[in-house]
């Protein structure tokens, strides 16, 4: 337990090493970390890394989970002993939370960490005299060097023989309570007088059982508890408290502020001019990093299927499961695991910049800008992650306390221009934008591109703007951040973020994607019996009378296989609806296809203009969709439908895999489907305005 920044992670990852897990609290989508800990050669025992908390009074989703742990109320977790992690250089406030678990009457140590930290601030902790005005063992550990957990593994075997519980009390609540407190102990005498005021306080929360909670509404009613004043009067007692203990423990050799080295960073870093532009810059070598960075292992894995289907095709007979093998579940996989790399290197440079302490200078200086939308300062990084993946991006949300706040950036960041829209904006670009200069130095097509990106951030921050009146959630937000003090990056919790963050996807959001993945292989692999009978073997006999043209005619027969298939049928079928848009047939199968990925637009033209698999694909591919033509002969890829695809593919949810992440982060299909909904209406309507002014 502790609060955050204190070095509590630290110390987990310390005992634990890589022999840990992560999972989710029962009900909830907060992370739940445990690990084994080899306390002696004698003693391992299992270890729960506790969301941290500035206090015993919770306001995000995770403070709730540490805080039913902490009441005994979770049946999960039951601890036998609490390891309470507190910040030396900032004891003060470390200790609140400490004295609260102490008042629990829980069985727990104190671990002081950042000793160095305090020391440079000539700040020394008598570590003897603190111990015996809390009444709990004491014991200063460095998460980061290792220094003093030998002597921490000792003090943790001999607290679960002796479980030491303090006979010290730091608050006792106003006499009006005393009277329902002593009712509560006498039904539930396993609660300490302090627990009991916190059952008082919280009981509609806290109790599942309809039953205990009008038992102690009963309890409640009959005496009038003034639950705000008894909250302010605890934290100021506290703190009297609080102030006493430090005066005969700490020991202070200059009454000045010196300033730290984060004091000079932030003068640089939290500057109104040079901050913005240092931000910018670390923000535009974030997203560009993700992009360089993760296009050698996505094009490796990719690479590594298109060698494995090859190898398999030759080998496997021609049946029906060799062709769920080839066109269903190699492409699924290989669709779960591109995403990996960005992933794990998108979630690690971010916690580079979390462990630096760079991440909540981040959100402080954005805060007021997004406030404006509805939003606060922890949104800014999924929004800015949404340029490389919106997966990740939106597994990052975690973090914004506030869950009105937290659902509408969730809604809002697949509107942020993913990578894999890359591939249609760049085949579309070159075939409908000319390639000239604009004051002959900025290229026209360039601009285009960073249009559509800032036309994304654009509608992203309207819709967050609109959505806000439309989400009634009344909680309050109040944007209260610590900003922590610079510190190099510990490379292993690095690393175990990176592992941790690609297994939750590949073993969670990776099923719904392989379900759907088969789903769009049978429906683009068959149809209506006898069409597709007639159709295969009206090119059977073309390749017997023409052999020399036997590659172009099978590619072409594919085509036409996949024309007449049911996705082929959902093509002609949706046609009239995205005539207005100026789509015909062929980009209707694409935009079915391609739900699977959006980059997947171009594998499906390239199938269904029989383009050769050469070195020249790409080049091919154009040439073929600069020449296509309507029935009527007009052409297919003009201007206004050049710009009118793009513009649905900017703001259209095609990408199953967000919607996956997004049911999981929500914990229901409810808002996954709004998000489908309102994306694919805002995609229609813009794509139809441009088509309509353009054409």
């Amino acid at each position: 337990m502790g609060n955050p920044n204190s070095g509590k992670s630290s110390l987990f990852n310390l005992c634990t090493g890589l022999n840990q897990k992560v999972g989710n609290f029962p009900g909830v989508t907060v992370d739940k970390k445990t690990g084994t800990f080899e306390v002696s050669a004698v003693l391992q025992t299992k270890v729960v890394d506790l969301p941290g908390s500035y206090s015993l009074y919770p306001r995000r989703a995770d403070e709730w989970i540490s805080y039913r742990i902490l009441l005994g109320l979770d049946q999960e977790v039951q601890p036998d002993l609490f390891v309470i992690v507190a910040d030396a250089s900032n004891l003060k406030r470390n200790l609140l939370y400490a004295t609260q678990l102490i008042d629990l009457k829980l069985p727990a140590i104190l671990v002081l960490t950042m000793l160095d930290v305090a020391a440079k601030q000539e700040v020394f902790v008598n570590l003897s005299a603190l111990e015996a005005e809390l009444g709990i063992p004491v014991i200063a550990v460095n998460p980061r060097s290792g220094e003093g957990f030998d002597a921490f593994k000792k003090v943790v075997e001999k607290a679960l023989e002796e479980n030491p519980v303090s006979a010290k009390t730091f608050f006792l609540a106003d006499p009006v309570c005393t009277a329902p407190i002593e009712r509560i102990i006498q039904i539930r005498p396993a609660f300490s007088f302090y627990g009991a005021l916190h059952l008082l306080l919280h009981q509609e929360v806290l109790l599942n059982n309809a039953a205990d909670q009008q038992e102690l509404s009963d309890i409640r009613a009959g005496y009038p508890i003034p639950f705000a004043r008894l909250q302010g009067e605890e934290i100021t007692g506290r703190y009297k408290k609080i102030s006493e203990i430090l005066s005969v423990s700490i020991q202070k050799q200059s009454k000045t502020h010196k300033k730290t080295k984060t004091d000079r960073i932030d003068l640089i870093l939290l500057h109104p001019v040079w901050g913005y532009t240092i931000l910018l810059f670390v923000l535009f070598l974030l997203f560009q990093s993700v992009f360089w960075i993760a296009e050698y292992p996505m094009s490796a894995i990719e690479t590594g299927f298109v060698w494995l289907e090859k190898t398999l095709a030759p080998i496997l007979p021609e049946a029906w499961y060799s062709a769920l093998l080839l066109n269903g579940i190699l492409p699924g996989l290989s669709g779960i695991l591109v995403f990996v790399p960005q992933i794990m290197i998108l979630f690690g440079l971010v916690s580079v910049l979390e462990e630096t302490g760079y991440m909540a200078r981040i959100s402080f200086m954005t805060d007021r800008v997004m406030r404006k939308v509805g939003l606060n300062g922890k949104s800014v990084m999924p929004m800015i992650s949404g340029f490389a993946c919106a997966v990740p991006a939106i597994m990052s949300v975690r973090n914004i306390e506030n869950r009105k706040e937290r659902l509408l950036t969730i809604l809002i960041t697949p509107l942020m221009s993913c990578s894999a829209r890359l591939p249609v904006y760049t085949i579309l670009i070159a075939l409908v934008i000319p390639n000239q200069l604009v004051f002959g130095v900025l290229s026209l097509q360039g601009l285009v591109m960073m249009g559509l990106y800032l036309f994304g951030v654009l509608m992203a921050l309207t819709v967050a703007w609109i959505a806000r009146y439309f989400i009634r959630i009344r909680e309050k937000s109040f944007f209260i951040l610590e900003l922590p003090l610079y510190k190099s990056p510990r490379w292993k919790n690095v690393l175990q973020t990176m592992f941790e963050k690609a297994k939750i996807f590949v073993t969670d959001a990776g099923k719904v994607i392989m379900i759907i993945s088969l789903i769009l292989w049978a429906l683009s692999s068959y149809g209506p019996p006898e069409a597709m009978k007639k159709t295969a073997a009206l090119y059977d006999s073309q390749i017997q009378l023409y052999p020399d043209q036997q590659a172009t005619l099978l590619k072409e027969k594919d085509a036409a296989l996949l024309q007449t298939s049911f996705a082929g049928w959902l093509g002609k079928y949706i046609e009239p609806a995205i005539q207005p848009l100026g789509y015909d047939w062929k980009i209707g199968i694409a935009l079915i296809t391609s739900f699977a990925a959006r980059e997947v637009f171009v594998g499906t033209m390239a199938t269904l203009y029989s383009v050769d698999n050469g070195e020249n694909n790409q080049q091919t591919l154009r040439e073929k969709m600069q020449a296509a033509e309507r029935s009527d002969g007009t052409k297919v890829y003009t201007l206004a439908s050049g710009v009118s695809l793009m513009l649905f593919y900017l703001l259209a949810m095609q990408c199953m895999s967000t919607l996956a992440v997004v049911k999981r982060e929500t914990n229901s299909w409810k808002w996954p489907l709004v998000q489908l909904l309102y994306m694919s209406a805002l995609a229609y309507l813009f794509s139809f305005i441009a088509f309509q002014l353009l054409n």
